[in-house]
């Protein structure tokens, strides 16, 4: 498989470049955040990352998950059902979780424990202070990641992602969102932890059942990142993700290039399978027209032709109008 190529342009990490932070594919900025604290304390030891940790820590009790060894660290579903998963939710506090990390980390076959998406203000208030993102104006919502040798399925995430491997080791592999049908993501609903995910494994690929895997391997790319590296993953990309070491921790940040008010495509996405899927195909051809017109291939000649007052969800959008539109199609789903 290719690398995911390495960001070669300029680089201040007090003020990332927006060119790297709204490019269109995946880059690995290697020793980018190799000066924060964190990476330090890690590099020293795991034990002098987890004091790192507890000095900002405030006691607030996060999520952990715990695979048995057999799962061998995949976060999934727990049979072909795909109606419940191979984890044990836990709320535990951060030394706890760290305790068990170290505690483990000799064992040859260890159980996987895993902290996913965990909002980093919320548990370690200062952290941020510490260990700054330059991400300047960007509204971003900055979480972590912390656990040992996982593998967590591939899947997409809607806003831009900016993820730094803090401790441990990780593997990317990534690929463009029109790898779609070759991925052979779930159902949207259960998930294991929030969006529909592949249900290849990548470590025993069944290429019998999933043929095309192979086209999606060919247009893949990975990399494997060292405490400091970072990686940006644009939206909507698919991302396979696995920690390497017995104790790996990852900081993220997601934001979104569009204005608080716009809604998420993956909410129309939900009501085109309810209201369009099924369709008889010529009245889908007609759809599809509507959507290209209106939504794909729209411009100010979309609603040129119709007074500014009279334009409505037909014209620029902004948060009244966003808002007036929601609850109307709250009422609408109710009927």
């Amino acid at each position: 498989m290719r690398a995911i190529p390495d960001w070669t342009g300029p680089f201040d990490p007090n003020q990332l470049p927006a060119e790297l932070l709204t490019a269109e594919r995946p880059y690995v900025v290697r020793g980018g955040f190799a000066h924060w604290p964190v990476v330090q304390a890690a590099n020293q030891s795991d034990e002098a990352l987890a004091r790192y940790l507890m000095g900002f820590y405030n006691g607030v009790r996060i999520g952990l998950f715990q695979l048995a060894p057999e799962a061998r660290g995949r976060v999934f579903y727990a049979d072909d059902s795909l109606s419940s998963f191979n984890f044990h939710r836990y709320a535990a506090t951060l030394d706890q979780v760290l305790t068990g990390l170290l505690g483990v980390a000799g064992t040859p076959e260890p159980p996987a424990l895993y902290v996913g998406s965990t909002t980093v203000e919320a548990v370690l208030p200062g952290f941020l202070d510490a260990n700054g993102l330059g991400l300047g104006a960007r509204d971003a919502l900055v979480s972590l990641w912390l656990g040992n040798r996982t593998r967590i399925a591939a899947h997409y995430d809607l806003p831009d992602n900016l993820a730094i491997v803090a401790a441990g080791r990780r593997r990317f592999t990534v690929f463009p969102p029109e790898q779609l049908p070759n991925l052979y993501l779930g159902p949207l609903d259960p998930t294991p932890a929030g969006q529909p995910v592949s249900l290849v494994d990548f470590h025993r690929p069944d290429f019998e059942r999933f043929p095309r895997f192979r086209d999606a391997l060919a247009a893949g790319e990975a990399a494997e990142l060292a405490p400091g590296d970072a990686v940006y993953i644009p939206s909507m990309w698919f991302h396979h993700v696995e920690g390497l070491a017995p104790l790996n921790l990852l900081i993220n940040a997601w934001w979104r290039q569009t204005a608080d008010h716009v809604d998420s495509p993956l909410s129309t996405l939900r009501l085109a399978l309810m209201t369009l899927r099924d369709l008889p195909e010529k009245e889908k051809r007609i759809w599809r027209h509507h959507f290209q017109h209106f939504v794909f291939e729209a411009n100010e000649d979309t609603w040129a032709h119709i007074p500014p007052a009279a334009r409505g969800l037909l014209g620029p959008i902004d948060e009244t109008l966003s808002r007036q539109a929601r609850t109307q199609l709250l009422n609408q789903l109710k009927r």
